[in-house]
């Protein structure tokens, strides 16, 4: 009887642009392969980024990307908001007629941890929505201790495509309400530590069919592995260890995740 076939994963979160991967992002790449990662979602943080980031999409057939402005990076924007809106449809029609390489908005969102005011990174997100809204793409959102101010724009400005809450750490209670408004729970290198108990609560009782598997690398290293620079190569243990947290096969996860993550961002 022949050997089945393992699963393709694919990671709906990796900054694989990033300089961390300069040195040896094709041997990462091959790496991946080889642990069936079929695809990466590279996320945008910043206008001029854009362009060199869909220059590196466009090289490899199992790389997609977005176009976004990223809380961190709105402090230093030099167009406001509604050129923000603006500048997304125009890359995003560039690269549609280019292969159609760019598969969402974002990364974009709210951070309270960082020093720009909540009402400037409200008209920068409020922008992108209405660029998704336009563009008819889903929403890759970052949310820092701001669940309450995301949620109430995602209703008031309620994109068709929906998206994904992007490191998804809060309570059952709030992964229901985004469930709700079309949105799925990226869930990464968090749930490898068995400090995260609200977290790891949350991913094991959620429906699957809301969760998507991502990596951030170079960021969010798994347990055991603080300090180093994270990797995409490291998906399977975040397939792992939500198997374990709900007691059922990490194929099942990997199937499931996969068709959730082929859904929302049409891969």
């Amino acid at each position: 009887m022949p050997e089945a076939q393992a699963m393709p994963l694919i990671d709906s979160h990796c900054h694989f642009d990033f300089d961390a991967f300069a040195v040896d992002r094709e041997q990462v790449w091959q790496r991946c392969i080889a642990r069936e990662i079929q695809a990466l979602i590279i996320p945008g943080i910043s206008i001029p980024q854009w362009r060199r980031l869909f220059a590196l999409v466009n090289t490899q057939p199992g790389w997609f990307g977005a176009a976004g402005v990223h809380p961190w990076w709105v402090a230093e924007l030099a167009v406001e908001p509604a050129q923000v809106q603006r500048a997304l449809e125009e890359r995003v029609t560039r690269e549609r007629g280019g292969g159609n390489r760019c598969v969402a908005v974002g990364e974009c969102g709210l951070d309270a941890n960082i020093s720009t005011p909540m009402e400037v990174q409200l008209a920068v997100f409020e922008a992108q929505l209405r660029a998704a809204q336009s563009l008819d793409l889903p929403l890759i959102v970052h949310c820092v201790r701001a669940h309450n101010e995301v949620i109430r724009l995602l209703k008031a400005v309620r994109p068709r495509k929906g998206g994904v809450i992007h490191a998804f750490s809060g309570s059952r209670e709030i992964a229901d309400e985004y469930w709700r408004l079309g949105f799925y729970l990226g869930a990464g290198g968090t749930i490898t530590y068995p400090r995260a108990v609200k977290t790891r609560a949350t991913f094991s009782s959620v429906p699957l069919e809301s969760v998507l598997l991502e990596s951030d690398a170079p960021d969010m290293p798994h347990a055991g592995r603080q300090g180093e620079r994270n990797s995409p190569e490291y998906l399977p243990a975040v397939a792992e260890t939500l198997a374990e947290l709900r007691g059922i096969r990490v194929e099942e996860v990997i199937a499931q995740t996969g068709k959730n993550t082929r859904a929302l961002f049409n891969v």
